[in-house]
């Protein structure tokens, strides 16, 4: 056999007459055979991220609690919680070639985080890549690059700027100290260049949100249609069993 197009002339030889062959010319083959093996490599590509940041922060990501949050077991018993429950729809439908954030700001208990996990688990499932964070683990992990030799501060710095959506939860929960203030600027900063949208959840107002991280990062925050939602009604955290989920 001296290359693809003797084989498929063998082929069609041997092939019934009423059979039509997928490919008709081994041009069509090869050309078949490296669109699959570019999606193979892609799919391999987004495992191998998957994993590796799975590794970084296996502290982090989606919790037990919130795995199962979707809009659909949303609790809406206000205005106010239809409002931001509509607005999170149309945040993920308008996702793609989005730049635009998010901030979602209130008291503990009002929802922030379900929403937050319902739009990331709504981005998986369309093969989104996403990532929440607290920012007390990005600082932890941050540290431990002083003594790893696999991961330095800049890999770690490309791999939270790199996936599609990232999530940085207690926003002033920190301590507020300079290197923190620097790196999460550092975050933003790359993401917004690359085009990509950074979600942020905080207890604190704009004025607060400012003063803590600076007018830089929150005037980045609000490029495109970005949104800030105000979780302004009580906490009902002491009425949520799990079984909602």
């Amino acid at each position: 056999m001296k290359n693809v197009g003797d084989l498929m002339q063998r082929l069609q030889k041997m092939m019934p007459a009423h059979i039509t062959p997928a490919f008709k010319t081994g041009e069509e083959l090869l050309a078949w055979q490296k669109e699959q093996g570019e999606l193979r490599a892609a799919a391999l590509a987004r495992e191998n991220r998957a994993m590796k940041m799975q590794r970084t922060f296996n502290r982090s990501g989606i919790r037990p609690l919130h795995q199962n949050c979707s809009f659909d077991n949303y609790r809406v018993e206000c205005d106010g919680q239809m409002n931001a429950l509509s607005k999170a729809r149309q945040y993920v439908d308008e996702f793609d070639g989005n730049i635009a954030s998010f901030v979602f700001s209130g008291k503990p208990g009002t929802g922030k985080n379900h929403l937050a996990a319902a739009i990331c688990n709504e981005l998986l499932l369309r093969g989104k890549s996403v990532l929440i964070i607290t920012v007390a683990d990005i600082m932890s992990a941050m540290k431990d690059t002083f003594s790893n030799r696999e991961t330095s501060e800049e890999q770690l710095l490309n791999d939270l700027s790199n996936v599609d959506l990232l999530v940085i939860d207690e926003i002033g929960v920190q301590t507020e100290s300079r290197y923190e203030k620097v790196i999460i600027n550092q975050i933003v900063d790359r993401r917004s260049s690359s085009k990509r949208p950074t979600g942020m959840l905080t207890n604190s107002n704009m004025e607060e949100m400012t003063k803590m991280l600076g007018e830089r990062v929150m005037d980045r925050m609000r490029l495109g249609n970005s949104l800030w939602v105000n979780f302004t009604w009580d906490s009902y955290r002491s009425r949520v069993t799990g079984k909602e989920y």
